[in-house]
């Protein structure tokens, strides 16, 4: 996992002992306090430097130990200032304002459930963000589901999946990067990777959607056609926007680097960009450092899905990456991930085993502390040396953190996902966890997938 030793042969009880001492604060500060995870994590750090030091460790060790694990991590660091960018670009050439105007055109009445989860997943691809699409679309939807007399609960659950979808799918999703680079692999390199577990979860939510829950007799499609028609009036909507997602894709099949296919796709953008508006270099460097920004009150219903990207938007993220990989680096130097790993050695013996244990300490975390990152972070950096141990590609890992950790915190009642889709939406967790198909699924296929061996790769 890293590149220097631990530099305490840490017992095993005391290791236990400050591992769940760490989870129970971080859980508590974040649960019952509100703080946002990056402080939780800072002041993990300070607690386990004050305990090194009371243990006679030295700080520059410590350090050493943290500045390691970043350093092994910059390639993310890189990946999301790159995200923002493109991002942006994708935005002010209307190549996302295109795919949600297309992707509104299909929804169906009849079939209200899997509408909601279709769109859903399309503008979760194409925003790279669940809570931003439940929070948009997903009270679009919220609203029809009102004017059509669907059931609230089952829309939510549809809208809720979809965008769990979209943001595990997507390359521009903070959560996917995040898995991809705290293994170590690219970015579409785990994305195909997570096709094999992704695309039958989706296939079955929507076969369920379609043929479990009851056809919705819909008497009203004005919420549709006024999205419909904001976009068409902001001037961004042309076939030939989506130039640049078709380049995407081109470059990602082609297996060219996440970083390069990315810089293309924005020179590409900002040149379709020029094909309907002008904008000058000043406004085109505040674009792409605060984000595209849709101007004009008869756009304030969808402002808040046009108005997005940009450098400003990733630090969030790449601060919880450097902390959070440095958290995992101190925990190491100082003998705890060591000591937990010897501890559980004897049954970690195949790829079963392994897929399972990943599995289940995401979803503990979520459980515990209620954060997708820190389910992500804290797996991986533990997992990661029982994977190579093992002979298993660094890419089942990353999967398995998705599956297990990303889309399961929508599910939690106290999680920040939880708290906040139940409050967007209306509708608590616990009435549409049952219809939040694709969250569960996917965990079950890829705790099936480990066991069986089926589509896991080797070295």
């Amino acid at each position: 996992m890293f590149a220097f030793k631990s530099l305490l042969n840490m017992p095993r009880f005391e290791a236990i002992a400050v591992a769940l001492a760490l989870v129970a604060a971080m859980g508590y500060t974040i649960i019952s306090l509100e703080w946002l995870p990056h402080m939780s994590i800072v002041t993990a750090i300070v607690v386990l430097l004050l305990y090194g030091l009371m243990r006679g460790l030295k700080y520059q060790d410590m350090q050493n130990g943290m500045i390691g694990a970043v350093g092994q991590g910059m390639g993310a660091i890189y990946l999301f200032f790159f995200i923002g960018l493109m991002v942006s670009a994708l935005m002010m050439s209307g190549a996302i304002p295109t795919l949600m105007y297309y992707g509104f055109g299909l929804i169906s009445p009849t079939y209200f459930y899997f509408s909601a989860f279709a769109l859903c997943s399309i503008i979760g691809i194409s925003i790279g963000s669940s809570l931003t699409t439940c929070a948009t679309v997903g009270v679009a939807f919220m609203g029809m589901a009102a004017a059509f007399h669907a059931d609230m609960a089952m829309t939510a659950g549809a809208i809720v999946s979809g965008a769990f979808f979209g943001d595990k799918m997507s390359p521009l999703s903070d959560t996917t990067g995040i898995s991809a680079s705290i293994v170590g692999i690219d970015l579409f390199e785990h994305i195909k990777n997570m096709m094999y577990t992704t695309v039958p979860a989706w296939l079955i939510s929507a076969a369920l959607m379609l043929w479990l829950l009851p056809n919705v007799a819909a008497h009203d499609m004005n919420s549709v056609e006024t999205f419909r028609a904001q976009l068409e009036a902001t001037g961004l909507v042309h076939a030939y926007s989506l130039i640049p997602f078709a380049l995407l894709v081109i470059l990602a099949l082609m297996r060219v680097n996440a970083i390069v296919a990315m810089l293309f796709t924005v020179v590409v953008a900002l040149i379709v960009t020029y094909f309907h508006s002008t904008p000058d270099l000043k406004q085109l460097g505040a674009w792409f450092y605060s984000g595209y920004k849709l101007e004009g009150e008869e756009f304030k219903d969808i402002a808040r899905l046009i108005s997005r990207g940009g450098l400003e938007s990733m630090f969030f993220t790449q601060t919880i990456v450097i902390l959070g990989m440095s958290l995992g680096g101190l925990l190491f130097s100082i003998g705890v991930i060591p000591s937990l790993l010897e501890a559980i050695r004897a049954f970690l013996t195949n790829a079963g085993r392994a897929t399972f244990s990943v599995a289940m300490t995401s979803v503990g975390v979520n459980f515990l502390i209620g954060e997708q990152y820190l389910s992500i972070l804290l797996s991986g950096e533990t997992f990661k040396p029982v994977y190579d141990k093992l002979g298993l590609h660094s890419r089942n890992l990353a999967r398995t953190l998705e599956d297990a950790g990303t889309v399961i915190n929508p599910l939690v009642p106290w999680s920040v996902c939880g708290v906040f889709i139940s409050h967007a939406l209306g509708v608590p967790v616990w009435e549409y966890l049952p219809y939040a198909f694709f969250c569960y699924l996917s965990l079950a296929l890829t705790l099936v997938f480990g066991w069986t061996g089926l589509t896991l790769s080797k070295k």
